[in-house]
């Protein structure tokens, strides 16, 4: 995930509320179909360097798009929140015709500023649905809770004390449904498994993540669940295992990491790319794009613990992923805070 600033709480109705304000006193927006473009310049606007887990896929896909021709693609990494606005409306000025982002911390003032562009497509990650008055903004997010819950049934079977460290970043939905998915996939391999739960406060901070991950340990914890870069480290350094979270980290780790719940964002900005083509982007969700059955998530290779998991745990991910894929099986998207448990 990929936010160096948390908004305050705010409900969804006095979220809405604020923006049905500032449109209206902007003025009615009038529908208006996008500039379709042959070789369409998309720009990327990020919180934190794009090595962080959550952007970096963002990053990936837009360079594999690139590297097919599809797209022109420049990016502005550590853009602070309190500039964010600033950053889109000079790449809309600039002529992009999709900008790809964030804005988790700032979503009023984003959401404004993509209203003042109406030929611009804003695909942006965000806590909240797409609002129909603005119709040249979507929305997303890292929806791979099913992945989670496979990653979740390894750790469940690999954990000898069952007691399993998890850190995170905040407690908001993103990190909380793959966390709540995470949970419900070991409790499959050991219902009576128990969680510390705990969040750092920050989207990198290493060293931080990695203390809380050592708490946990001498808490008992032998299996940590790294959503936090730092995490892994502290596994590695007293000889435990973890479970990684977005992207694959085993080649650092080999002997710490058992599996990852990846994140592939390619079908999610794929689908934008081809929209806005066609002329035809409009507001949507394009979360379901990370959805396992659309090719958003999967889980990472076992590499070097291949043949290590309980065969009974790799029959039931067999099993699940199948059903997962075929639709016969719906991982639960929980994005209430987890607790210790």
């Amino acid at each position: 995930m990929s936010k160096i600033l948390v908004p305050a709480p705010v409900s969804r109705r006095r979220f809405l509320a604020g923006s049905a304000t500032a449109l209206a006193a902007a003025g009615a927006l009038s529908p208006s179909k996008l500039w379709a473009q042959e070789t369409l310049k998309v720009a990327g606007i990020y919180t934190v360097p794009v090595e962080q887990q959550w952007v970096s896929r963002i990053h990936i896909a837009a360079l594999a798009a690139q590297e097919r021709g599809d797209i022109e693609y420049t990016y502005s990494e550590n853009t602070a929140n309190t500039d964010y606005p600033r950053v889109m409306r000079e790449y809309a000025e600039q002529g992009y015709g999709l900008i790809v982002g964030e804005i988790f911390g700032v979503e009023q003032e984003a959401r404004e500023v993509a209203a003042d562009y109406p030929d611009v497509a804003f695909l942006m990650g965000s806590s909240f649905k797409e609002d129909p008055s603005i119709p040249n903004l979507a929305v997303f997010d890292n929806y791979i809770q099913d992945a989670s819950y496979l990653s979740g049934i390894i750790a469940g079977a690999m954990s000898e004390t069952g007691n399993i460290g998890m850190v995170g970043g905040f407690p908001i939905p993103e990190v909380n449904r793959l966390m709540h998915a995470f949970m419900a996939g070991a409790k499959e391999m050991n219902p009576d498994i128990t969680f510390q739960v705990s969040f750092i406060g920050s989207w990198f901070d290493p060293p931080k993540a990695k203390e809380t991950a050592f708490a946990m340990i001498e808490n008992g914890a032998d299996m940590l669940y790294a959503e936090r870069f730092g995490v892994s480290d502290a596994a590695k350094e007293r000889g435990l295992l973890a479970i990684g979270n977005v992207i694959d980290t085993q080649a650092d780790y080999p002997e710490t990491v058992v599996a990852s719940a990846l994140w592939h964002f390619e079908p999610t900005l794929d689908a934008a790319i081809a929209a806005v083509k066609a002329g035809e982007f409009t507001a949507a969700d394009y979360g379901v794009y990370s959805f396992m059955k659309e090719g958003g998530c999967s889980l990472a290779p076992l590499g070097t613990f291949e043949g290590k998991v309980p065969e009974e745990a790799m029959a039931l991910v067999t099993e699940k992923e199948a059903a997962i894929k075929a639709g016969e099986f719906t991982v639960e998207i929980n994005d209430e805070e987890p607790k210790s448990m």
